[in-house]
């Protein structure tokens, strides 16, 4: 009986279950849990954005695989989930912040930015004939001179972070940046923690597999080249299972 009583509430994102929930939204997130983890952090210097982009096939042209994006000059983003469902985002996001600029003469707020994106992914939960965004995106820049870090999930929930991840291994991976983050954290430390996160959920990651950004008031949405982050990945030191149970002991 319980799996019938489900069935008749999930096949639409207007219809609440009777305990209140819209199962739709929740496939959404598991959607989300499914694809490769993308970190961001918030340091005193600026926004780091981290994300795993490892190719499925070896006959897949790794730079085809886009996780990291420039929204505006002082805005970036990550995302997690379905890459489709991702870059309509993304798209509108932008459309979003070059809008604000011609209309106010002025770079659009970060968290500005992400509310627009958040109210109209909530849309998606509450009309009939459509389904919620199966993915999820970090969005962080500066706001006068100061860096944000926001987080937009498949119900159109907007919440500011510290540092977060979004995608498989979360829980894994905000232990990490938990463990790591510091209010003095320099951008350096930031990029050093980002990755060291992500290479705790998956040791086998080299720097081809992985993607970069910085957000900075002197330079702006910056990427970091295979190059740097190769050179970056040789100072990382990530204990095995069980280096981390000795030093729990």
């Amino acid at each position: 009986m319980r799996g019938n009583d489900q069935q008749a509430y999930d096949r639409g994102t207007s219809l609440f279950s009777p305990d209140g929930r819209i199962y739709q939204v929740e496939y959404a997130r598991e959607a989300v849990s499914r694809g490769a983890p993308s970190v961001g952090v918030r340091t005193a210097d600026g926004i780091v954005l981290a994300a795993q982009a490892r190719a499925s096939s070896t006959l897949m042209e790794s730079e085809s695989i886009e996780k990291l994006h420039k929204l505006d000059d002082h805005v970036g983003t990550a995302s997690a989930g379905h890459v489709a469902d991702a870059r309509q985002l993304i798209d509108y996001a932008r459309r979003m912040a070059q809008g604000n600029r011609l209309r106010y003469g002025e770079s659009v707020g970060v968290e500005t930015l992400t509310k627009y994106v958040t109210d109209h992914i909530q849309e998606n939960t509450q009309r009939g004939g459509t389904r919620p965004y199966g993915a999820a995106l970090l969005v962080g820049g500066l706001e006068n001179g100061s860096p944000r870090l926001f987080g937009a999930d498949p119900s159109g929930t907007p919440h500011e972070w510290k540092a977060t991840a979004i995608g498989g291994s979360r829980g894994e991976i905000q232990e990490v940046l938990e463990e790591g983050w510091t209010e003095s954290l320099s951008l350096d430390g930031g990029i050093d923690l980002a990755l060291r996160a992500l290479l705790t959920a998956d040791d086998e990651l080299d720097a081809g597999d992985l993607s970069v950004a910085t957000i900075t008031e002197h330079d702006g949405y910056q990427s970091l080249t295979v190059e740097e982050m190769e050179e970056l990945l040789e100072g990382i030191d990530v204990p095995d299972d069980g280096e981390s149970e000795d030093e729990e002991e």
